[in-house]
């Protein structure tokens, strides 16, 4: 019986210990541009770079591993350009993920750098009207549809310790999904080449309890 009073009391140590961070905040989205080749040519295709804005949770479960889930805003528009000519719609992205931050150094560090790794969800939606002009109809066109993708993110941070309960944080995101094929799409014998990066470094303050 002391044994298992023992145990017991050691799994809830690293609960014990937990402090929680609530944030938000904002940055930029830089995309990489991809190609869409066809027979009838080959033109690039990508997100315009924009804001975002961000808000998230820490939950420090152990001194140097903790989990943290965010929601991410970035107002961009899907476009395709070529030949000195470029079509787009009006569009934003939500994405929402959760990720492993590992720290190089301990909790009561005053500045932390961390590694950031995670999965999730991404919406790239369409809110303007279909665009009639379409020049590159042979190979692709920008649609008016929303289209949801499997999310992979990683990067790292930097958390600066202003206050006993204030928390600056700098990171750097790197959000991966596959073509958009729905919204960019191609002609049936078309192929679309390449990842879509929305590279995001950000500023978020934060308050823990």
């Amino acid at each position: 019986m002391r044994g298992s009073i023992c145990l017991l009391a050691l799994l809830a140590l690293p609960g014990s210990a937990q402090r929680v961070e609530l944030g938000g905040g904002g940055g930029y989205g830089f995309y990489r541009t991809v190609s869409v080749i066809a027979p009838g040519g080959t033109v690039d295709a990508g997100i315009q770079n924009r804001f975002t804005i961000t808000a998230w949770g820490t939950d420090h479960m152990y001194e140097y591993l903790s989990g943290q889930i965010r929601y991410v805003y970035q107002d961009g528009d899907p476009f395709l350009k070529g030949s000195g000519q470029k079509v787009n719609v009006q569009g934003k992205s939500h994405s929402i993920h959760y990720d492993a931050l590992v720290y190089a150094r301990r909790r009561a560090a005053r500045i932390r750098p961390h590694f950031a790794v995670g999965v999730g969800a991404k919406w790239y939606v369409v809110t303007g009207p279909a665009n009639p002009d379409q020049p590159f109809l042979p190979i692709a066109q920008v649609t008016t549809a929303t289209e949801s993708k499997f999310l992979f993110d990683a990067g790292g941070g930097m958390e600066v310790r202003l206050k006993p309960r204030a928390v600056l944080l700098l990171d750097f995101r790197d959000y991966i999904t596959t073509f958009p094929k729905k919204i960019i799409q191609p002609v049936p014998l078309a192929t679309a080449r390449g990842l879509f990066n929305q590279f995001t470094p950000s500023v978020s303050l934060a308050i823990s309890f």
